[in-house]
């Protein structure tokens, strides 16, 4: 990579399999990866743990302030349904957004670069990154997605309700003030509705590839 930090950044609505794309590129290019969604995850509990309500937001950016994210990626509670809604009403509170914008940000500077995936890498994470995707697909597809994978973990949920969390979630996080979720200007879209695993990260890579020519790396 000739020296130079290959930044990607990967952005999407729930269960678009931005997720699973991030981390194959992040062992491909041999990067470290951060998944941002575990971080609002991880803050919602908090605050539900707590005892708090989520439209708190002075709880919700005390939770962040006070994160630790050792170990978030084998906590298995994040990623349950419940943690995933409490993400997406956390993530609307500007200063939760606000106490997590340098961690995220240390993050994505390291040496060598780094893969982050979430809602608003390409635009306020990293608006310099290397390489941007906005992963998405169709709300039924990513619903029922999300359902194989909870259903498969004994988690009883109706398809329809599952649909609806997830058409919620999409209103929340593309209408919030505060870094909304929204496609970079300069972000290739990958829709993922008719593509497996292998085949979407196959078009991710060659996106990334395409995106290195570009800036000579």
């Amino acid at each position: 990579m000739n020296g130079f930090p290959l930044v990607i950044a990967v952005d999407g609505p729930a269960a678009s399999g931005k997720g699973t794309i991030a981390a194959r590129l992040a062992t491909h290019y041999g990067l470290p990866h951060l998944d941002t969604g575990l971080l609002y995850r991880a803050v919602g509990l908090a605050v539900l743990d707590a005892g708090q309500d989520l439209g708190d937001a002075a709880a919700a950016e005390a939770a962040a302030l006070s994160l630790d994210i050792v170990g978030l990626a084998d906590n298995l509670r994040l990623t349950e349904r419940d943690a995933g809604e409490a993400a997406s009403r956390v993530a609307s509170h500007p200063g939760v957004r606000a106490a997590l914008l340098k961690l995220q940000q240390d993050f994505a500077a390291q040496p060598g670069g780094a893969v982050l995936d979430g809602r608003d890498i390409g635009t306020v994470i990293a608006p310099d990154a290397t390489a941007k995707l906005y992963v998405t697909a169709t709300p039924e597809v990513r619903a029922e997605r999300r359902w194989k994978q909870l259903t498969a973990r004994g988690q009883d949920i109706a398809f329809a309700d599952m649909l609806e969390d997830i058409r919620r979630r999409d209103e929340r996080d593309s209408g919030r003030d505060s870094a909304p979720m929204v496609q970079a200007e300069d972000a290739v879209l990958l829709d993922t509705t008719d593509l497996g695993i292998e085949a979407a990260f196959d078009a991710a890579r060659r996106i990334v590839e395409a995106a290195r020519v570009r800036h000579g790396l």
